[in-house]
């Protein structure tokens, strides 16, 4: 029962997070119909910007050889910043990959293209600036919690709670103001149809810019929240990620919030299950579930059937 217990915190702390960085490609798919490959990028970044913000001093193979801000954040207060300056990094991608590709209204593979060549120049960058050795958030950043707490007899991690915690707490946040604002309601209409919405009065445009906001945003959180956890193995570290979140989005459902959350937990759930000594097998997991889906289910756990016009 203790195992049981350990192993279902462990699996829906990792599920949240990949639910957490997958809703940024959900998001974005919904409003452009395409797929922004720099989200691994802006991922990567958040953990490095959280990392710095907690106080972290940049190794010495780096431009910023030793650089350490003058100011130390709390985890608390370091990580939503975090989420807003990947944020304005999100809205700079759309401005420079997307937007010119959507005014002449160019083929979905060109998006694909300009983003994947966005990801490479942000990672590119964060090795040049900050080096490509591997870094770990301070144990500190949680303040007063002890490493590990007892919870019905399981030894379960205080940063998984906090995982846990923290992603549960943005899901919610971003689930009421999809529902109930007016923006976030204007940013499904234009998810539904942005024809029809822009004869309603609504600036598709804007929106557009919106959702890449909210996913730097939650990107952002996500790569602090897995740095925290695991530490940060160099500026590629967000790629593996990256590619495990498309698995979940495809899980899920193309464009479907709740399937990304859904598929998320499943995921992290199925990763927890698999034994210690085939934890080399981990990372197949989600792409055994992308290929199955695939296969058995194309529009996904929660999306829906394409219309084929005949």
């Amino acid at each position: 029962m203790d195992t049981a217990l350990q192993l279902l915190i462990n699996g829906l702390s990792t599920g949240a997070v990949y639910g957490l960085f997958a809703l940024g490609y959900t998001l974005v798919f919904s409003v452009l119909g395409v797929i922004n490959f720099a989200h691994g990028a802006v991922f990567t970044l958040g953990a490095y910007l959280t990392y710095l913000l907690l106080g972290g001093a940049v190794g010495a193979n780096g431009l910023l050889a030793g650089l350490q801000l003058p100011l130390t954040l709390p985890f608390w207060a370091a990580l939503p910043l975090a989420g807003l300056l990947t944020a304005l990094v999100s809205l700079g991608v759309e401005a420079t990959a997307f937007r010119p590709l959507r005014r002449r209204r160019a083929e979905p593979l060109l998006y694909l293209i300009t983003s994947l060549g966005a990801g490479v120049i942000l990672v590119n960058l964060l090795q040049l600036l900050l080096g490509a050795e591997g870094y770990s958030l301070p144990t500190a950043a949680l303040g007063s919690l002890p490493i590990t707490l007892a919870i019905g007899g399981a030894q379960v991690r205080s940063v998984q709670l906090v995982l846990l915690l923290v992603a549960a707490l943005v899901l919610l946040v971003l689930s009421l103001w999809l529902e109930g604002s007016r923006g976030g309601k204007a940013l499904q209409a234009v998810s539904e149809d942005p024809t029809t919405a822009r004869l309603l009065g609504i600036d598709s445009d804007a929106m557009i810019r919106l959702a890449f906001a909210v996913s730097g945003f939650l990107a952002g959180i996500a790569g602090g929240l897995v740095g925290l956890s695991l530490s940060i193995s160099g500026p590629y570290f967000g790629i593996s990620y990256g590619l495990k979140a498309l698995g979940v989005l495809v899980l899920g459902g193309l464009g479907s919030v709740p399937g990304a959350v859904l598929a998320g937990l499943i995921v992290g759930l199925a990763e927890a299950l698999v034994p210690a000594e085939w934890s080399g097998f981990r990372d197949a997991i989600a792409y055994a579930f992308l290929f199955a889906v695939l296969l058995l289910r194309p529009q996904g756990l929660l999306g829906r059937p394409q219309s084929t016009k005949v």
